[in-house]
């Protein structure tokens, strides 16, 4: 037996507390995917931005430090290849690279079948410290995805994947956190695409990663890198770790300016100072 009065009554409640919470996370939904300004003014300014910092970039000297590792199951090393070299410029002011550690990889010897190809090599270059400037943006499809805080600071985030894969190019594919004060990306998750399937030993897999960048001298810069991923070949799959170290960013020359494309304006950004201590998301062990 039941009392009928009773039971519209609690009804009634419980129509009135499902309205309210959906209510309440609409609120919240919205309230998360709304902008100060509008998402195509955020990608006008985050690409400008970006064109500035890759402009700036090479004007830095820097060391990288590179170590890609075939994992068995159990995480033991089962190949290594690793490169440590300076980047920065000739007497002629030239860009260059002077390798200044590179043993003997272990990657394909004994029981371990990776190696790094031409692709994993301009990846590294160009994928990895992902830039994405005004001049490229064209290339890709952004898509906005709310606003997040990522150790302390403000985000927007925006799902990023090429528009069309055009032959022997390159892109990144995955998600992208930019600053809500500075415009500049500061952590980059995803992978270099496409995959190459040709079958058989042709196959040139990549894995995922993520990039986290550190303030200095007014820009973002990528300073770590790291992938720990399982590539799934047609005939086995294989474990690999991937360390990117990027380190000792100083500005080439005090009276020296190189220009590289388009000049930059430096009374919009000021003189460089020196680097503070401002850092992007928390990076995790350095493994």
């Amino acid at each position: 037996m039941y009392n009928k009065s009773t039971m519209l009554r609690k009804n009634l409640y419980s129509m009135l507390l499902i309205l309210f919470l959906g209510s309440a996370a609409a609120h919240a939904q919205s309230s998360s995917s709304a902008t100060p300004i509008p998402v195509d003014e955020i990608i006008r300014k985050f690409s400008e931005k970006e064109k500035a910092f890759k402009l700036a970039r090479a004007n830095y000297t820097y060391r990288q430090e590179v170590t890609v590792e075939e994992l068995t199951t159990d995480d033991r090393v089962r190949g290594r290849y690793q490169m440590t070299s300076d980047v920065g410029f000739d007497s002629t002011g030239k860009r260059n690279e002077k390798v200044v550690y590179a043993p003997e990889s272990t990657l394909g010897v004994g029981q371990s079948t990776l190696g790094m190809t031409k692709e994993d090599l301009d990846d590294l270059k160009n994928i990895q410290p992902f830039v994405l400037t005004s001049d490229d943006i064209y290339k890709y499809k952004l898509t906005y995805g709310g606003q997040e805080k990522v150790d302390e600071i403000g985000c927007y985030v925006f799902d990023v994947e090429p528009k069309k894969i055009e032959k022997d190019q390159r892109y990144f594919q995955g998600k992208i956190w930019v600053d809500d004060r500075d415009f500049q990306i500061v952590k980059t998750y995803g992978k270099a695409v496409p995959d190459l399937h040709k079958g058989g030993k042709d196959e040139n897999l990549f894995p995922r990663f993520e990039t986290y960048r550190e303030e200095i001298d007014h820009y973002w810069f990528p300073t770590y890198t790291r992938a720990v991923d399982t590539l799934k070949f047609s005939t086995r799959n294989i474990k690999i770790r991937e360390i990117v170290k990027y380190t000792n960013y100083k500005r080439f020359g005090a009276d020296i300016k190189l220009i590289f494309g388009d000049s930059v304006d430096d009374s919009a950004t000021g003189k460089p100072s020196t680097p503070e201590s401002n850092k992007a998301p928390a990076i995790g062990p350095k493994k």
